[in-house]
């Protein structure tokens, strides 16, 4: 069987249980260095069945590609520890500001010059929660795509059958490749950090890791290896008007923080009469009905 080039889409976080008021820009955009930064969870479940393709197909190679800030080569080397093979993070400040249509268009970029079997990611991010991306890679790239993936079932290097998880069940797919997954909470979780792994790859830098410690460029005595891949705008290619900010459609126009005082809330006991006046309540408001 032909071994797969697998690409898995992951993303770096804001840890959104740690969101306080200075969360968001004057412009709409995350505030990233306010807030503690995590490997996206549904990421880390598309990786899990990526690793599982390549433990099933000898000779399959999986490499993370991921878009942020030179702090976000951090995802990459979270990959390389449960068991990936590379990786390559995009950072340049015209990727700064993106929305998902803008962030789509910048992952088909690189994807076409990373030229994989299979793309898997995330069903969503947890800091936008609106599970656009992944399609819009396959749209950009004209693959098929399956959603709300649970496991994947077989491959035989040219089709793949997937479970996928619905609101009232599951059903079984088969597509050929090349194809996009995307993968549901509900899938298997990653497997931990390898230990041989995390000592093998634990001083993997990007350049620009290597610049700010010092190094004007790579030791030349640097294993491969240890060499995270970078690319910019430049070496993606493409219509730079559809690059971050300026390629962003979206706008925020309001942000609020809303604070919850011990005054606004209820307590109910167990009772009936309780229970019937708060639906009533909630039907009252049309929070429900």
């Amino acid at each position: 069987m032909k071994p797969l080039k697998i690409v898995v889409l992951a993303k770096q976080v804001p840890d959104t249980r740690n969101v306080g008021k200075n969360a968001m820009k004057e412009d709409g955009t995350v505030n990233r260095a306010a807030l503690p930064a995590i490997f996206n969870p549904e990421d880390l479940h598309a990786l899990e069945q990526a690793l599982r393709l390549k433990d099933r197909i000898p000779g399959s190679a999986v490499h993370l590609l991921t878009m942020g800030p030179g702090r976000a080569a951090d995802i990459i080397r979270e990959g390389l520890f449960r068991g990936a093979d590379g990786g390559v993070l995009l950072t340049d400040r015209k990727f700064a500001g993106a929305d998902t249509l803008a962030t789509s268009y910048a992952l088909a970029q690189a994807v076409r010059k990373m030229n994989p079997d299979i793309i898997l990611a995330g069903r969503q991010a947890i800091d936008g929660d609106t599970a656009q991306v992944g399609p819009q890679v396959a749209e950009k790239l004209h693959w098929p795509q399956v959603t709300y993936a649970e496991e994947i079932i077989s491959c035989d290097g040219r089709k793949v059958q997937v479970k996928r998880r619905l609101e009232r069940g599951v059903e079984t797919v088969a597509a050929l490749l090349p194809l996009v997954i995307t993968v549901h909470g509900s899938a298997p979780a990653c497997r931990p950090r390898h230990a041989k792994q995390l000592m093998k790859y634990k001083r993997a830098k990007t350049l620009s890791e290597f610049q700010e410690s010092g190094n004007d460029a790579y030791d030349s005595r640097l294993p491969d290896h240890l060499r995270i891949t970078e690319w910019s705008v430049a070496d993606v290619g493409g219509d730079e008007s559809q690059f971050g900010l300026a390629g962003s459609p979206t706008k925020v126009k309001k942000i609020e923080n809303i604070v919850f005082q011990s005054k606004e809330s209820k307590r109910l006991t167990a009772s009936d009469a309780d229970m019937d006046a708060l639906i009533k309540e909630l039907m009252a408001n049309h929070t429900i009905g």
